[in-house]
């Protein structure tokens, strides 16, 4: 090295005097290398060596996290991938914009202010009932998740809709958000995994606690229908319902075939409802209907229930599960399981529905003490031994808010304001939704309308009186689509000049009134 280098030099002894003291320390801490506090730290070691990864990919690492199911277990909680990758996408988002002015972020007010107002209500409401607190950072009140992840949920809007999608990274960024759930089904092959692979679900959590050994068609596979969902909403969002069985590719068919039968694997009637429910939305907007694949499909599906309707009894467990919506001759155990579960979930409701009015001005919030959990998980273990009334709004789904039910979800924990402001995020959200998937660019014209398709649904499911599941889970499948189509669309798409002039009424040209013709003389 030159000695007249003085740069070179003063580059090369800050570099050893940062690497020789942290491999110093590293090696020191490598005596106890499990302990969480060496394990924190790698993280921070490794996070500086990746971050012009994050620089560079952050907004494609946020659109693959948000329905995968990774966890950074290093951190205090172990909190999903996604909950990180929107603090990380929308700092960096902010840092750039601070020092570019040129990057602004996506504006959609009639989105916008219902989301800040809804937030406004989670915040007051929290403040006014006992704070947001966190048992995982040394709190003393349980169900601070869920603020977390209401309040993270609100700022992904802003993190997903930083910046447009370029037209030509559109395919790559519905891939990634379709894809994500995959990742779902490594934790179905928790009990197959010889005992040195058990360190991976610590990234890839188990999908539900399974005792004894696994089988195919009576184990509830979670992961394996969810992925196999997810696949299938990919190529229609890719090819369409004509891309998939109107160009002569046997191969796509058979893979929708194959992916229709591993839904069933999960045992969830809502995973075969929204399955289909997706195909028959997709089926209507293509207007495949007007087609002759419309009596094909027909045919089939006559052909199938003639061949499963004698043999329905026959079928795996799972298979019967799901199927137990339908009036057929199933089994006895996976009828009575399935309406086991929404047993339960009637009594909850019951229960809850006298506790509407105290809450209807102020909310009860989400936030509990450990001695009401002790007390009430106490109660309830004496009552059902003794077998005494149990009420179910004291259950241990009910304290914690997990209501299973979208309007209770909104109403008894942050009252009427609540309801109102979410309502109009959810409305006004399926308006620009629709604005997009109708005025978008033809090319994403197919990724546009399977977005909608979703947030029908999931807006459907969740303002319906018998289903949803709870807000601080849902607001993230609401923000998802609409966020990821605003990207698309850079903002609310407006119609063309071409169809607003066929909106139009033809002009007639005014030439006056007619001239009196004179009257006829002889």
């Amino acid at each position: 090295m030159n000695s007249n280098n003085v740069p070179a030099i003063l580059r090369s002894l800050i570099i050893y005097g940062i690497c020789v003291p942290l491999a110093i320390f590293v090696g020191y801490s490598l005596a106890n290398p499990l302990d969480i506090n060496t394990l924190g730290f790698y993280g921070v070691v490794a996070a500086l060596l990746i971050s012009p990864i994050f620089l560079r990919w952050h907004r494609e690492m946020l659109v693959f996290s948000w329905f995968c199911s990774i966890l950074v277990f290093i951190l205090p909680g172990s909190p999903n991938l996604w909950l990180v990758m929107v603090v990380v996408s929308l700092t960096i988002s902010v840092l750039e914009r601070i020092i570019n002015s040129d990057l602004k972020f996506i504006s959609v007010p009639q989105v916008t202010w219902p989301l800040l107002a809804f937030l406004a209500v989670v915040i007051i409401t929290a403040e006014l009932t006992g704070g947001i607190g966190l048992r995982s950072f040394g709190g003393s009140v349980y169900g601070g998740k869920k603020y977390v992840y209401l309040i993270i949920s609100a700022l992904s809007y802003f993190a997903i809709t930083a910046r447009p999608i370029p037209v030509n990274k559109a395919n790559l960024f519905v891939a990634l958000f379709f894809l994500g759930r995959v990742t779902m089904v490594v934790g179905d092959f928790f009990q197959w995994a010889p005992g040195w692979l058990h360190p991976l679900f610590m990234i890839f959590p188990p999908n539900m606690d399974i005792e004894g050994p696994v089988e195919v068609g009576t184990t509830r596979l979670i992961g394996i229908t969810n992925g196999a969902i997810s696949i299938f909403f990919f190529m229609l969002a890719k090819y369409g319902v004509r891309g998939i069985f109107m160009t002569g590719k046997i191969s796509r068919i058979a893979m929708v075939i194959v992916l229709f039968v591993l839904t069933f694997l999960g045992g969830f009637r809502t995973s075969v409802a929204l399955f289909l429910v997706g195909f028959l939305m997709m089926f209507y907007l293509e207007k495949m209907h007007r087609t002759p694949l419309l009596l094909v499909l027909l045919m089939v599906g006559a052909l199938s229930a003639v061949a499963v309707v004698p043999l329905a009894h026959k079928l795996p467990f799972t298979f019967q599960r799901a199927l137990s919506f339908l009036p057929l001759d199933l089994d006895g155990e996976a009828v009575a399981s399935a309406d086991d579960s929404t047993e339960w979930r009637m009594k909850m409701w019951t229960a809850l529905l006298p506790q509407i009015p105290e809450h209807l001005l102020l909310g009860k919030g989400l936030a509990f003490s450990a001695s009401d959990y002790d007390e009430m998980m106490t109660g309830n273990y004496i009552l059902q031994n003794k077998a005494e009334t149990f009420d179910a709004s004291e259950g241990s789904l009910a304290l914690s808010s997990d209501f299973h039910n979208g309007m209770i979800s909104l109403v008894i924990p942050f009252g009427i304001w609540g309801v109102l402001t979410a309502v109009w995020f959810i409305l006004a959200g399926l308006w620009v939704m629709w604005r997009n998937m109708k005025y978008c660019r033809p090319e994403i014209k197919l990724a546009c309308s399977m977005l909608f398709v979703m947030y029908f649904y999931e807006a459907l499911n969740f303002l319906s009186c018998f289903a949803g599941l709870q807000i601080a889970a849902e607001l993230a499948y609401f923000i998802g689509y609409l966020g990821l189509s605003i990207a698309l669309n850079n903002g609310v798409c407006q119609p063309t000049e071409e169809v607003l002039a066929a909106r139009r009424p033809a002009h007639i040209p005014f030439r006056g009134l007619p001239r009196p013709r004179p009257a006829f003389q002889r």
